[in-house]
C-alpha cells in the first residue's frame, strides 16, 4: 500500500540534507560532493521507510542490507575517485553557463533537484518496506538482479581504477574485463540493482512504483549517465571511437571484430 505520509517524511529528510550539502559547498566553491551523497539519499530513504513501519518484515530487513551495502561502496568510491581533483568539470560547466549567482542557484540547480530525483526513485523501497507478503519468486529475482548489478558496477569500477592507477595507461582507452563487453559496466549495473529494488517491491505488491526504475534508467541512459559522458569524449580522446565501434554501450554484448 501507498504510504503518503512515509513518502513525505523522506522529502523531507532528503530536502534537510540538500540544504546541509549545499551550505558545505558554498565555502568550498565545490559542488561535486553532491555525487558522494547521492547513493546515501536512498540509505536515507531506506531507513526511515523501513523504521518508520509499525513492523519490519523479513522483506524490508532484506532491502534495508542490500541498499546498505550498495549505497555505502558507491559513496566511498566515489569520495575515493574525487579526493584532491577538485570540482569535477561537469559542474564546471554548469556553474560557468549559471554566472553570476550560482552559488545561490546550485541549491535549485544541483543540490535540490538531485534530491527531488531521488525522492520520486525511491518508490520501490517504500514499496518493497510495506506489507507482509512472504517471500518468493520476485525476491529471489529481485536478489539475483542486485548481484548481476553489484558485479558489474563494483567490479568495474575496481578494474577501472586498477587500469587507471598504472602511469603507463595515461591517455589510453581501457577495453578490457567487463569494460570489453560494455562501455559502462557500472551505469548497467547500477540499472540492474535497481530493478532488482522494484522486484522486491513486486513482491510485496508495489506495482505502483514502477516510476523509480523507470527515472533511474532514463537518467542512466539519456541524462547524466551514458549520455553526458559520451557527449565530447571523442573530441577529448580520439581512441575511444574506434572503442564505440567495437563494444556495446551499455547492454553487455561480444565486442564487434
Amino acid at each position: 500500500m501507498f504510504d503518503l505520509a512515509l513518502w513525505l517524511h523522506a522529502l523531507v529528510g532528503l530536502l534537510g540534507v540538500a540544504i546541509l550539502a549545499w551550505l558545505v559547498s558554498l565555502p568550498l566553491r565545490n559542488v561535486s560532493l553532491v555525487d558522494t551523497l547521492w547513493s546515501l539519499k536512498f540509505l536515507l530513504c531506506a531507513g526511515l521507510y523501513v523504521g518508520l513501519q509499525q513492523t519490519q518484515s523479513p522483506r524490508a530487513l532484506l532491502l534495508l542490507i542490500l541498499v546498505a551495502i550498495w549505497a555505502v561502496r558507491l559513496s566511498v568510491y566515489i569520495t575515493a575517485r574525487n579526493h584532491g581533483h577538485g570540482e569535477d568539470r561537469r559542474y564546471q560547466a554548469i556553474r560557468q553557463n549559471n554566472e553570476p549567482g550560482f552559488a545561490y542557484k546550485s541549491l535549485y540547480i544541483i543540490f535540490g533537484l538531485q534530491a527531488l530525483l531521488a525522492w520520486i526513485i525511491s518508490l520501490p523501497l517504500l514499496a518493497a518496506s510495506s506489507g507482509n507478503a512472504p517471500l518468493g519468486l520476485f525476491d529471489a529475482a529481485g536478489v539475483v538482479l542486485w548481484t548481476v548489478g553489484m558485479v558489474f558496477e563494483a567490479g568495474g569500477d575496481w578494474q577501472l581504477a586498477r587500469f587507471k592507477a598504472n602511469p603507463t595507461h595515461a591517455g589510453q582507452v581501457f577495453d578490457r574485463g567487463l569494460w570489453r563487453y560494455t562501455r559502462h559496466p557500472n551505469y548497467f549495473g547500477d540499472f540492474c540493482v535497481w530493478w532488482g529494488f522494484y522486484a522486491l517491491a513486486l513482491g510485496a505488491g508495489g506495482w505502483w512504483s514502477l516510476a523509480g526504475p523507470l527515472l533511474m534508467s532514463v537518467l542512466l541512459l539519456k541524462v547524466s549517465g551514458v549520455a553526458l559522458l559520451e557527449k565530447d569524449i571523442g573530441e577529448r580522446r580520439p581512441a575511444y571511437a574506434d572503442y564505440i565501434r567495437r563494444t556495446s554501450a551499455f547492454f553487455p554484448r561480444r565486442p564487434r571484430d
